[in-house]
């Protein structure tokens, strides 16, 4: 006959979830693994049917019963968390060993109790179960890393499409996307087109490097000026539009304008040496040209704009409705404000 301690210290390596009970029910001995599942509740002593909810067989008196009954059981611990466990009762010479099991709850219990190969026999197809699971959340974490730098890389390319390298503001393409999104929403906006006068003469005179840092003081300043639902976007080499979210009003964008014209004339230094420019804005509100699609409305604010580079520049102009003209006749100022020939209109002089 095996001495008691023997047999537990064999079910201890065999079964780590089996418990040894009288035949009146009380807990003898307890597996490691399923003491574990109660750290602060030591289970010999107490009685099984107190620990553990019977769902199967559901017609049970006392514990005897399930001696005499098919050995196959489901149970449930009484408090919280009520983990489900599988188990079967074999009925022994003064009492019975019960072994239980997760079944198909082991995952969540392997979570719920921290539990590791360890806590299983090393037959257990339980083990093979925790390496598959391991494997895949492996997996997962790679492809989870992956997705996120592709998503970042993409984002990073939309941005890039999007974003003028230099002064870091938005591009033309930016630009049309924002006038068709405002154009399909029916909210108001304006266009206010700004055209950098002289400019020509710092590259020609200090150097590309000298135009760069001034277009990029003139994209300061023109954030600087704006709001941030507003859009403000380098167009061409000195050329800049911005588009004004739900803003009609003549008297502000007047002021705005103002503003932008007073900053952008005064002296930028590149280099301890100064740089002097000027500008001239053309201004399209919507409200004032409701059929008029946004190319349209863009094309009535760069009117405006030519329109103010004929007044002798550093100044501005509202646009007014005008009938369409081929591109190829629209006049364009040279840099003493005289009207530049047809070919000329593809690239200002400023």
């Amino acid at each position: 006959m095996i001495a008691e301690d023997t047999l537990a210290g064999i079910l201890a390596r065999l079964c780590p979830m089996h418990l040894l009970v009288d035949d009146s029910g009380v807990i003898r001995r307890v597996g490691p693994t399923l003491q574990k599942l109660r750290p602060e509740t030591p289970m010999p002593g107490q009685r099984f049917l107190d620990l553990f909810d019977l769902t199967r067989p559901r017609k049970v008196g006392c514990f005897a019963d399930l001696l005499t009954g098919e050995g196959k059981l489901g149970v449930a611990f009484r408090d919280a968390p009520h983990t489900a466990l599988k188990g079967q009762i074999v009925p022994l010479p003064g009492g019975a060993v019960i072994d239980l099991s997760f079944g198909i709850s082991l995952i969540d219990a392997v979570r719920d109790y921290a539990l590791t190969s360890a806590d299983f026999a090393a037959t257990s197809l339980a083990i093979e179960l925790l390496y598959l699971v391991e494997a895949k959340s492996a997996v997962m974490g790679e492809y989870g890393q992956l997705s996120r730098r592709l998503q970042t890389a993409r984002i990073s390319a939309e941005e890039q499409a999007f974003t003028d390298t230099l002064t870091g503001l938005k591009n033309r393409r930016a630009m049309d996307h924002v006038l068709t999104r405002k154009a399909a929403s029916g909210m108001p906006y304006s266009v206010m087109h700004i055209d950098l006068d002289f400019f020509k003469q710092v590259n020609d005179s200090l150097g590309h490097a000298a135009g760069d840092h001034v277009l990029q003081q003139v994209a300061r300043i023109l954030v600087e000026e704006t709001r941030q639902e507003d859009t403000v976007a380098r167009v061409g080499g000195d050329e800049f539009v911005i588009v004004f979210d739900n803003l009609t009003d003549r008297p502000r964008l007047r002021r705005i304008a103002e503003r932008l014209i007073d900053r952008l004339q005064q002296p930028m230094l590149f280099q301890g040496r100064p740089c002097a420019i000027s500008a001239s804005i053309g201004i399209a509100p919507s409200v004032e040209q409701p059929l008029v699609s946004p190319a349209g409305l863009l094309r009535l604010a760069d009117l405006a704009l030519y329109d103010a580079k004929h007044a002798g520049r550093s100044t501005l102009r509202f646009a007014t409705p005008r009938p369409a003209e081929p591109a190829w006749t629209r006049p364009a100022a040279g840099k003493d404000g005289e009207t530049a020939p047809p070919s000329a209109v593809s690239g200002r002089d400023s």
